[in-house]
C-alpha cells in the first residue's frame, strides 16, 4: 500500500505535535504548518492526498484552506477540525466540499476511521473503477466527456435546446470544446441526419468568407472559373456552425443577417435569390457586447444570433474533470499509436491538475499525445511531461503579480504570444489575423517586424 501525503495545519503546536506523531506511526508522509497560506505553498510544490485543518486560525480561516486547496486541486480530501461543534458550522463546512469534520478535543479512532475512508476512495479512483462509471451515459453528451457540476449545466442547456429550431450562441475561450457542444446540438436534434457543416471564419479572407457561405457564380470574380456551392446550400436542412463569428466583417454581417431573417442569400455574381432552410450555431472568444459598442458588431444581428447562449468554462474551472479527460485521452492515442501505456501516475496527475492549461482541453489532450509517444513504462510518468516545466514559465510570464521579468519584456513577449495565436488560427493570413487583433493590417505588419 503506498504512502499517503497529509498537511496538518494548526496554530496550537502541542496538538500538530500530537497528530503528527499518531499520523507518522501509521505511514503518513506528514507536512506542518500553523498558517494557511503556507501551507498552500507546500500543496503547490508537493504531491498532498489529505489536508487537516484547524476551523479558526490567524490568517486564513479553515473555510479559506478548503477553498483554496480545492481549487488547486479537488482531489485533495480536506477534513476540518473544529472547537464549535454546532449544526451550523457542521452544515458550512459539508457545503463548502470538506470530506467531513472532527470536533475538537479529536478522537482518535474517529479520525483513523475518516482516514480510511478517504483511503479508500481513492484506491477506488487509482484502480479506475470511479472512472468507469462516471463515463457511462450518465455524464456523456455524444463526444463530451465530463463529471462536473459546471459542465453538467452546460450540457443540459445544449441538451434542452437541441430539439429546437432557435440560434445558438456558443461562448468560451479557444479549446474548450465549441465545435464538440455545437455537433452534440446537432446531432440530437431532428435534422441529425441532414449535413453539419463547419464554417472558421477566422482563416479566410472578407472575399474568400463571402464565397465560402454563400458561393459565386463562374467568372464572377476573378479565379472563379467554376460555379460554386457555398455552405449554406450545401447545410440545407441541416446545421451550418460559424466557428469565430465575431471576426466577420460588417458587409458580410448584413448579408449574414438576410439569410437569417428570410432564408434567402445570392450567390456572388448572380441576381438569383436561393432559399435555404438551416439552423444556425455559432461561436466565438470575443466580447460581442464591447464590439457592439465600437461599431465593429451589428446588433441587430447579435439578438438574431443569441437566441439562446451556452457558456462554456475554461477548463481550469472543471479541475474535476482532468482525470477522466486524461483517461480519455491515453485510451485513445494509446490505441491510434500501438502504444501499451494504461494510465498515469498519480504524480504526473497532480502536476496536470495543478496547472491552469490556458489552451484547455486542447492543450490538454496535445500533452497527453506527446506523453503517450514518449512513455518508456505503461503509466505516464512526470519525466514524460518535460513541456509542463516549460509552460509553467510562460504562466509565471504573463502574471502580472509576477514582477521579476521587466515591463517592456513583458508586454514584448504577451503582445508576440497574441500575434502568433491569430496568425495560426488564421493559417498565417494577416489580414484575418488582423480582424482578430482588432487592428489594421498595416499596423500588424507593423509591429511585427519591431517584436
Amino acid at each position: 500500500m503506498r504512502e499517503f501525503s497529509v498537511i496538518l495545519i494548526d496554530d496550537e503546536e502541542a496538538q500538530v505535535q500530537s497528530l503528527k506523531s499518531f499520523l507518522t506511526k501509521r505511514n503518513y508522509n506528514v507536512f506542518t504548518s500553523n498558517d494557511g497560506e503556507k501551507a498552500l505553498k507546500i500543496a503547490q510544490e508537493n504531491m498532498i492526498d489529505i489536508v487537516l485543518t484547524d476551523f479558526q486560525m490567524p490568517g486564513w480561516d479553515g473555510l479559506t484552506v478548503l477553498r483554496e486547496m480545492k481549487n488547486l486541486n479537488p482531489e485533495i480530501d480536506v477534513v476540518v477540525m473544529t472547537a464549535f461543534g454546532t449544526i451550523e458550522s457542521a452544515v458550512q463546512i459539508m457545503k463548502a466540499g470538506a470530506f467531513d469534520y472532527l470536533i475538537k478535543p479529536i478522537d482518535l479512532d474517529e479520525l483513523e476511521t475518516i482516514l480510511n475512508r478517504i483511503k479508500e476512495r481513492k484506491h477506488l479512483l487509482s484502480e479506475n473503477k470511479f472512472l468507469k462509471e462516471q463515463l457511462q451515459d450518465k455524464f456523456r453528451f455524444d463526444s463530451m466527456i465530463t463529471q462536473s457540476a459546471i459542465m453538467e449545466n452546460v450540457l443540459s442547456t445544449a441538451g434542452r435546446v437541441a430539439s429546437s429550431k432557435a440560434s445558438v450562441l456558443i461562448r468560451g475561450e479557444s479549446g474548450t470544446g465549441k465545435e464538440l457542444i455545437a455537433k452534440a446540438i446537432h446531432f440530437a436534434s431532428p435534422r441529425k441526419d441532414k449535413p453539419f457543416i463547419t464554417v472558421n471564419v477566422a482563416s479566410l479572407s472578407e472575399n474568400l468568407l463571402e464565397s465560402e457561405l454563400f458561393g459565386h457564380e463562374k467568372g464572377s470574380y476573378t479565379g472563379a472559373i467554376n460555379q460554386r456551392i457555398g455552405r449554406f446550400e450545401e447545410a440545407n436542412g441541416g446545421t451550418i456552425f460559424i466557428d469565430e463569428v465575431g471576426e466577420i466583417p460588417l458587409p458580410i454581417q448584413v448579408k449574414l443577417l438576410r439569410t437569417i431573417q428570410f432564408g434567402e442569400y445570392q450567390r456572388i455574381g448572380s441576381n438569383q435569390t436561393e432559399k435555404t432552410d438551416v439552423r444556425i450555431i455559432t461561436a466565438t472568444h470575443r466580447n460581442l457586447e464591447e464590439m457592439m459598442k465600437n461599431g465593429l458588431f451589428r446588433e441587430d444581428l447579435f439578438y438574431r444570433l443569441n437566441v439562446v447562449t451556452v457558456q462554456l468554462p475554461a477548463l481550469r474551472q472543471r479541475k474535476e474533470d482532468i482525470p477522466i479527460l486524461v483517461d480519455h485521452f491515453v485510451k485513445r492515442f494509446a490505441s491510434d499509436l500501438g502504444k501499451d501505456v494504461t494510465g498515469i501516475s498519480r504524480e504526473a496527475l497532480d502536476q496536470l491538475i495543478k496547472y491552469s492549461f490556458p489552451g484547455n482541453i486542447r492543450e490538454l489532450e496535445n500533452v497527453i499525445q506527446r506523453a503517450v509517444v514518449l512513455a518508456r513504462e505503461n503509466l505516464i510518468t512526470t519525466s514524460d511531461l518535460p513541456l509542463l516545466s516549460d509552460l509553467k514559465e510562460i504562466d509565471k510570464k504573463f502574471d502580472p503579480l509576477n514582477l521579476d521579468d521587466n515591463y517592456e519584456s513583458k508586454m514584448k513577449e504577451f503582445e508576440l504570444a497574441m500575434i502568433n495565436e491569430a496568425l495560426k488560427r488564421t493559417n498565417g493570413n494577416k489580414s484575418a489575423a488582423a480582424r482578430i487583433l482588432g487592428i489594421s493590417e498595416r499596423h500588424l505588419r507593423s509591429r511585427l517586424e519591431r517584436l
